[in-house]
Order: C-alpha cells, then structure tokens, then sequence
C-alpha cells in the first residue's frame, strides 16, 4: 500500500482527494492536515510514503513545511499540489525537495499515476510547471554560478547515475541503501534543474561530473 498524507487548507479539497484515492486498491490515506504545521506533525507521527501538499496554507506554507519535513524525513516523498505555476512557487518547490508538482486541474487518474510514479522513484510534472522550469534553467545557465552544486555523496552518485546504474547498483556500489539513494537522486534532480536521470547525465557530461567525488 502507498500511504498518502493530505495536507489542503480547504475542506473540499481535502474530501475529494479522499473520497478518490480511497477507491484505489493500492493507496491508503494515513491523515489530513489543514496547514504546514500540522503536515509535519502528522509526518512524524504516521510516517507517510508521500504527502500531497498545498503550497499556500494559513500557519505555514507547504514549501516551508517540505523543506521542515525533508530535512528530518527525507525518505517521505512531496508531491506539491496546487493553482500556481509561477516561478515565485514552482522553483522554491522543488528547491525545497518536492519530488513532483502537479496542478489542481489535473485529472484524478493522472493524479493516481503521479503518486504511482513518484513510488517508483520517479519524479511528475505539470507541463506549465515544467516549462516554468525550463525558463528557470535558461536564464540560469546565461549567468555566472557554481556548476557544481553538488555534495560529495551527490557527486558520487551523480557519477554512478550517468554509468546507467540502477539504483540498488547505486546503492551497492557506495554501500547504502536504496531509499538513501533515492533521496540524493532526487535532491540532484532539484539542484541541477533537470527531470529525469538521463538529463542528469547530460548535466554531468557537460560539465565534467561524471568522475565523483571518491569520498566514500
């Protein structure tokens, strides 16, 4: 079972995504929260797989709580759900270590897949939030910055990543676990700007990151 969190500051919103994902077999809403603080608390109470998280909440926002959640819980995965697909939402989002943005227009079985994907390791979307990010990227690479954003464990799996290693290769390669590895290749999604592992190891080809740190 996938254990799903919902934080939403709107009632509606919150019974809807249950009266849904209830109807899936393979999920399970372990809780509702109706702002940030009360996200982290339930984090840390019903340890969620992912957490469906609003952005803009009365207490806390949802990037500040993922940030909070991430840094003490960074096997819980963040699927940010929300209106906003603006640059002054999206890219705090996923800097914060969202694996996903979605849209609330989104349709529930797209919804249903997102979870799913983001289950498997994989990270989801929404074309107006990934075209927002593209931009980001651009005006990015147009200016002077480190292009090396990376911690030595990052570089080392980054390196191991553009190999075209699984993750459990990853994780026996540098003698941890799987979910470790999941967590650092998702934190290089967010700091390189990228998508998906093969635009990772463009990213490190291009820049001369593919030979790791080394540092064990």
């Amino acid at each position: 079972m996938i254990r799903v969190l919902i934080a939403d500051d709107h009632h509606v919103v919150r019974r809807g995504l249950l009266f849904f994902l209830k109807t899936q077999k393979d999920i399970e809403v372990v809780g509702e929260a109706k702002n940030g603080l009360e996200a982290i608390e339930l984090a840390e109470s019903v340890q969620p797989d992912i957490i469906l998280m609003d952005l803009v909440m009365p207490e806390m926002d949802g990037i500040q709580a993922t940030k909070r959640i991430k840094a003490k819980f960074p096997h819980i995965e963040i699927l940010m759900l929300t209106s906003f697909s603006d640059r002054d939402h999206v890219v705090p989002a996923m800097e914060a270590g969202a694996a996903g943005y979605q849209l609330k227009d989104i349709e529930p079985d797209e919804l249903v897949l997102s979870i799913r994907r983001i289950m498997r390791g994989e990270n989801t979307i929404h074309p107006e939030a990934t075209t927002t990010l593209e931009q980001n990227r651009e005006e990015a690479e147009n200016a002077p910055h480190n292009i090396n954003p990376l911690t030595p464990r990052e570089q080392d799996v980054l390196a191991e990543l553009t190999k075209g290693k699984s993750n459990r290769e990853i994780a026996s390669s540098l003698f941890v676990t799987e979910k470790t590895v999941k967590t650092h290749i998702s934190n290089i999604f967010t700091k390189l700007q990228v998508q998906d592992r093969t635009q990772a190891a463009l990213y490190a080809v291009k820049h001369g990151l593919t030979e790791g740190s080394g540092i064990a």
